[in-house]
Order: C-alpha cells, then sequence, then structure tokens
C-alpha cells in the first residue's frame, strides 16, 4: 500500500461520513436539513467551528455546483498556507548545525518522530545528533540509544533526573566540535498547562540561544492526530509560551479524524512540517495540501 492509501484508508471513516452527507447535496441546493448533516460531519471530523464555517458558506454561495469540489477547493486554500519546503531543505538553506528542538506532551510519539525525522535525514545525506533531554523518564533516553544504534546516530546523553540544560548545552558544544549537520533535541513530555515545565523549555531555549544565537531554528511541536480539538488547543498554548515554527502530526493510520490538521491551519499560521501515517520509518512524511484534502473527502489521487 502506498503512502497516500495508508493516509486515506487512516481517514477512511472521517471521508465516508463526508462524503455521503456531501453526495445528498447533488440536486438538493440550500435543502436545510442535508446542509446541516454536512455540517454535522464536518464538525464530526474535528475541522472545527471556524473552518466550518468557510466551508459551508463556499457551499452556500456556490448552490448547483458540484459540492465535493467546491470543498475540496476550499480545502486546499486553507490547508495551501500550512504547506512547507521539505524538512532537508529548510535544514540544507540553514546554519549549521541547524538545531530542531522538538516539545509536546506525552504519548505523542516525539521521541520516535524524532528518531525517524533522524534517520531519514542521514538517508538525504545529512549528519544527525541525536539529544537525550528528556531525563525525566529513563526510557526516553534508552529509547533514542536504540534508535542511534540502529541508524548509525551518535547520542548525547546524561543520566535520568539530570538537568536537561545540561544536556543540551553538552548537545550544542558537540555538535559545533564534530561538524553535525542538524542536531535533534528529544525534551520531555510536559501538558501545556504545567507552568513550571514550560518554564523549563523556556530554559532550555535559553541556553541554546546563548550558546549558538538564533537557534533553535525550529522548535517542533508534536501533535497527537487522535485526539481532534485538544490538538489545537496544545498548538494554541505551546505557540503562546514558547513560539513554535512547524508541526508534526502523528498517528493518522486508523483512529484519527484528521480534520483537526484543517482547523489548525485555520487558526494558526504554523506550517506542517510532517504527518504520520503508519509505525515504519517512511511513513513520516512532507505534508502536501491536495494530497490531505483528498484523503479527507475519499477523493482519489
Amino acid at each position: 500500500m502506498g503512502w497516500f492509501d495508508r493516509l486515506k484508508d487512516g481517514l477512511v471513516k472521517t471521508s465516508k461520513n463526508v462524503h455521503r452527507s456531501l453526495m445528498q447535496l447533488v440536486g438538493q441546493g440550500h435543502d436545510p436539513a442535508v446542509l446541516e448533516e454536512v455540517e454535522a460531519a464536518l464538525l464530526g471530523a474535528d475541522v472545527g467551528v471556524r473552518a466550518v464555517d468557510r466551508l459551508m458558506g463556499r457551499l452556500r454561495d456556490e448552490v448547483g455546483g458540484d459540492p465535493i469540489q467546491i470543498l475540496r477547493k476550499t480545502l486546499i486554500e486553507i490547508l495551501a498556507p500550512a504547506q512547507s519546503d521539505s524538512i532537508e531543505a529548510i535544514i540544507r538553506s540553514g546554519p549549521k548545525p541547524f538545531v530542531i528542538l522538538a516539545v509536546g506532551v506525552n504519548g505523542v510519539g516525539k521521541t520516535t518522530s524524532m528518531a525517524k525525522l533522524a534517520s531519514r535525514l542521514k538517508r538525504q545525506g545529512l549528519v544527525p545528533l541525536l539529544v537525550a533531554a528528556d531525563t525525566f523518564r529513563a526510557a526516553a533516553i534508552e529509547q533514542l540509544e536504540i534508535w542511534g544504534n540502529r541508524i548509525g546516530a551518535d547520542v548525547i546523553k546524561h543520566r535520568q533526573g539530570a538537568d536537561p540544560s545540561a544536556v543540551v548545552f553538552d548537545g550544542i558544544a558537540a555538535a559545533k566540535a564534530r561538524g553535525i549537520d542538524v542536531v535533534l533535541i528529544d525534551t520531555a513530555g510536559r501538558l501545556h498547562t504545567k507552568i513550571n515545565l514550560m518554564d523549563e523549555l523556556k530554559k532550555m531555549k535559553r541556553v541554546i540561544d546563548r550558546e549558538m544565537p538564533g537557534a533553535p531554528h525550529e522548535i517542533l511541536l508534536t501533535l497527537d492526530g487522535t485526539i481532534g480539538q485538544n490538538a489545537l488547543a496544545q498548538a494554541k498554548q505551546f505557540h503562546e509560551a514558547i513560539g513554535v515554527t512547524g508541526l508534526a502530526l502523528t498517528k493518522l493510520d486508523g483512529t484519527s479524524k484528521g480534520g483537526v490538521v484543517v482547523a489548525i491551519a485555520e487558526e494558526l499560521s504554523i506550517p506542517v512540517r510532517l504527518i504520520g501515517v503508519g509505525e515504519q520509518e517512511e511513513d513520516l512524511q512532507d505534508f502536501h495540501a491536495e494530497e490531505f484534502a483528498d484523503a479527507l473527502l475519499g477523493v482519489n489521487e
């Protein structure tokens, strides 16, 4: 199964509901009951109130047109600003070492995503360095070490319970000494509502900037695609606290409604760098607006 097919398969529940309600609009014009069903299907897909208002407004304005194509065109308009250059292109055009600070709450797949990204960058000829700044969870340090051994990437670590900022300091020093292309810093999962943990994250950011002015060059927030509007709330609060520059959306492979990508694109000006559609390394892919709109609507590529 190809990547687009896996994405489409992951969003099949959503696409079936939305597609079925849209098909009822054909020839029905402004039937209020059918429009209400379409609106409910979009809200149920976690597309978000603001984006749904925009989509429904377009459907009402263009009565008589193909509702699926109207919705597809509007979705692409919403999603296109969230599409960016590939992460490799961004790194190659940026400073060396290019520093990525990975943030997010527990359980979103942040550590795994950073390791997969390191593997992908290595295949593209870049030299990555993994920094295990999640010192709260011993398993996170071990997990990153296992990945480092598997993909042939160095890992900077301290013992469990060490000061994360100290690990970050050593990571930046090692990267500069070894001629590393990109530093991927894995941080502890933290609830966006916990002020002390967010302050710890801000401290890490200050240490990075002190050791390499202008860094981190990317603050990458990993979000779980299965949690719907909670992901939007997390994105807003992390962005306010630390200034997120890119998003990685994981778990779009079976249990996700997926529409939260639309809500985020509509409400926040943050690029979606990566989306995950499975457990394999190659399942971490660039975000493409048209492909995502087609998968969400169940349209063939």
